[in-house]
């Protein structure tokens, strides 16, 4: 072989491997974007509805080398079903990085004899609120998930704010959420500040971490943030109440922390009074801040799916 044609042989072999090179990347973006991860280290299958269970997709994903005999898993999404013209980005449930939260699941939300269950006690009827919020607790200690309560309590020197807003000023005033001290536990059993009773063998569980109280509606006030990062948590299934005050305002601030959050929205439930629907209210913002809104039952099979998965790895 002379050296003209010694020159045009290696070039032509290089551009080969640049070509093989840019197809196999290309292959591998397109098949990533597939199911959402960005990462370039997985091909994907198109998403599928997994078992019948509408707001769950099962993604079948592979190492990027089969050739490395490391078997196929398929991860869980929870995904929003309901097309409301808005993008439908859901959110895979990495066991390793998923909890839920739930907020005030306490007496005087969720209890007849509680102080808001006249306004309240419709929509936590017919969401069954209180059920669906059991189904949570209850998966939790099934696969032993993170759960996390964020509760509201009002203590005496709560009561000494110079000024509060419209419903801070009500609640002040019926008392609610009170406890006679930060270290006092003095008429706290059975209070409206008590959780629920049938969840109190759930919250006592190991996997359940009860957080400092937040004083107005969101989680700014207490320490959620702080022990969701400690344990390593990014992807939260939100729950609890009320829907378009603590449930939704921790949402967005969970959001702003740079948390991908997604709504359970039949366990949690809003008053209605003359200035509206507040259930309806919040399920709109929901639909247009959370990764996916999905029904209790889809979030309890997704959440089941991906953690038991973790569970037959670890075996």
């Amino acid at each position: 072989m002379n050296k003209s044609k010694l020159i045009a042989s290696c070039v032509l072999g290089c551009l080969g491997l640049i070509m093989g090179g840019a197809a196999f990347v290309s292959g591998t973006a397109a098949n990533a974007n597939a199911d959402g991860d960005a990462s370039g280290t997985t091909t994907a299958t198109k998403a599928k509805p997994s078992d019948g269970m509408a707001g769950v997709m099962a993604v079948s994903a592979m190492a990027a080398k089969p050739s490395s005999g490391v078997s196929a898993k398929e991860e869980v999404k929870l995904m929003t079903v309901e097309d409301l013209g808005l993008p439908r980005i859901g959110m895979v449930i990495d066991p390793e990085r998923t909890a839920i939260v739930i907020t005030d699941p306490q007496n005087d939300f969720l209890s007849p004899d509680g102080v808001a269950w006249g306004v309240v006690g419709e929509s936590v009827t017919e969401n069954k609120t209180v059920e669906n919020l059991e189904k949570l607790f209850r998966v939790g200690k099934e696969m032993n998930i993170p759960v996390f309560v964020s509760p509201h309590y009002y203590f005496p020197h709560d009561h000494k704010w110079r000024f509060e807003g419209s419903l801070e000023t009500l609640m002040h005033k019926i008392q609610m959420f009170d406890r006679k001290g930060e270290l006092s536990v003095a008429g706290f059993e059975g209070s409206g500040a008590d959780w629920l009773e049938q969840y109190k063998p759930y919250i006592m569980g190991d996997n359940v971490i009860v957080t400092s109280p937040h004083k107005v509606y969101g989680p700014e006030t207490n320490d959620l943030v702080l022990q969701l990062r400690k344990r390593g948590i990014g992807k939260v299934v939100l729950a609890g109440m009320s829907a378009n005050l603590c449930t939704e305002s921790h949402m967005r601030e969970l959001v702003e922390q740079g948390f991908q959050v997604s709504v359970a929205m039949d366990a949690t439930a809003g008053a209605k009074t003359p200035a509206g629907d507040a259930y309806k209210v919040a399920l709109s913002n929901f639909h247009y801040i959370a990764s996916a809104v999905v029904s209790t039952d889809d979030a309890v099979a997704g959440l089941k799916k991906a953690f038991a998965q973790k569970m037959e790895s670890k075996n």
